[in-house]
């Protein structure tokens, strides 16, 4: 399954093999300076928003969602499965990252979202 990690000034889900044939894309990169919030969500819903894209995108109502979600003029890549495994990192992004959002259901939950504002946090005093 999907996983977030950081590599250098990148945040990335890598995707296994299977997820990138299913979503037609590759690993998913952005920026770590795009980062604009990072939270958990027990609920795997509550990551959900707008309709998939049918061509590179699939859901299996109560156990998997991957691929692109649009919503207004907006997407979102998420890789979310069944919601008695893992709880979800929501990554939201600012405007110029090719994604609003980045979700991925990941066992480590808390261990992620404290890599990633660890390397924003390192990133933001190399900046100042």
């Amino acid at each position: 399954m999907a996983r977030l990690m950081v590599d250098g000034d990148e945040l990335v889900m890598g995707l296994a093999w299977w997820e990138k044939l299913i979503a037609r894309h590759g690993d998913v990169r952005v920026p770590l300076a795009a980062v604009e919030q990072v939270s958990i969500q027990p609920d795997w819903w509550r990551a959900l928003r707008g309709i998939r894209v049918r061509t590179r995108a699939l859901a299996i109502p109560g156990a998997l969602c991957l691929g692109v979600w649009r919503h207004g003029e907006s997407q979102d890549f998420l890789a979310l499965r069944r919601p008695r495994r893992s709880p979800t990192v929501v990554v939201d992004l600012r405007t110029a990252a090719p994604y609003a959002r980045v979700a991925v259901s990941c066992p480590p939950g808390s261990q992620t979202v404290s890599a990633i504002t660890s390397a924003l946090h390192r990133q933001r005093r190399a900046e100042a």
